[in-house]
């Protein structure tokens, strides 16, 4: 299943469940003035087809105690690449991980407690072996947080 096979119903679906993956095949049903049954084939199939890939919790770092997120770019030595990237897939710390085809080589999304933490981090990480350079973008403030298909 792909972007163009979801329909009208498929793609409301998804949304509730963005909105509220706690929600119930029934009220689903009510909310789209479907049966149950419909809704639950529906659903296997956006699971089965890996449209809808998992059902997670979102939280807010902040009240977690992590009152510093970056966005970390990091710049790589090729041959090292993937040797930094399974050193930073360990690490508790690093919530987001990924190649990029852009700026920089991998980004990095990192909770940290404090602005002193999140500077020892961005340092442990430049010290790297295979790390040319680093380059943190913190976030200030959230002026937006959904999202779409």
């Amino acid at each position: 299943m792909n972007k163009s096979s979801l329909d009208d119903v498929d793609r409301r679906i998804i949304s509730e469940l963005m909105k509220n993956a706690r929600i119930t095949y029934r009220e689903l049903a009510k909310l789209l003035n479907l049966t149950d049954v419909a809704i639950i084939k529906r659903i296997r199939k956006l699971e089965q087809t890996k449209v809808v890939k998992k059902y997670t919790t979102i939280v807010d770092p902040n009240a977690l105690g992590y009152s510093k997120i970056s966005y970390t770019g990091i710049n790589v030595k090729p041959e090292k690449l993937f040797d930094v990237v399974k050193t930073l897939k360990e690490k508790t710390y690093i919530k987001y991980l990924a190649l990029t085809s852009g700026d920089h080589d991998v980004l990095a999304v990192i909770w940290a407690s404090s602005a002193s933490e999140l500077e020892k981090i961005h340092e442990e990480i430049k010290n790297l072996d295979g790390v040319l350079s680093v380059y943190p973008m913190i976030l200030s403030e959230v002026v937006k947080d959904e999202a779409y298909i």
